[in-house]
């Protein structure tokens, strides 16, 4: 079972979106927007690619945070929290494809794990 999380209005979650489609892969979205985002789901998704790579620090959200907030985003606790209150501040999208998580959007990458 593939589960696609994001944001469906983020260009790079539409083209994530749109491969999937294209190559006959069916997939659930999980939109974080609406149904948010879990702290056991977060947890596993940190302990798989880390929380440099699961917090997206490029947006126009994390910008916005104070520094104490940002500061505090380095440890677990705080960033789970961060990330649940503020689902704009995960990297999209988030695959879970089997259990194996991967974020981001690289087609060659996606095209090695799904089209074996």
């Amino acid at each position: 079972m593939i589960t696609l999380y994001g944001i469906p209005n983020c260009s790079t979650v539409k083209k994530a979106r749109q491969w999937l489609s294209d190559n006959g892969l069916d997939y659930h979205f999980h939109d974080f927007k609406k149904q948010g985002a879990d702290a056991a789901s977060l947890e596993r998704w940190a302990d798989a690619v880390g929380l440099a790579k699961l917090i997206n620090r490029q947006g126009t959200t994390w910008r916005a945070l104070p520094d104490e907030v940002k500061a505090g985003a380095e440890q677990l606790p705080a960033a789970l929290a961060l990330m649940q209150a503020n689902p704009s501040v995960i990297k999209r999208p988030v695959l879970d494809a089997g259990g194996k998580i991967s974020v981001g959007f690289v087609e060659a990458d996606w095209a090695e794990r799904l089209l074996k």
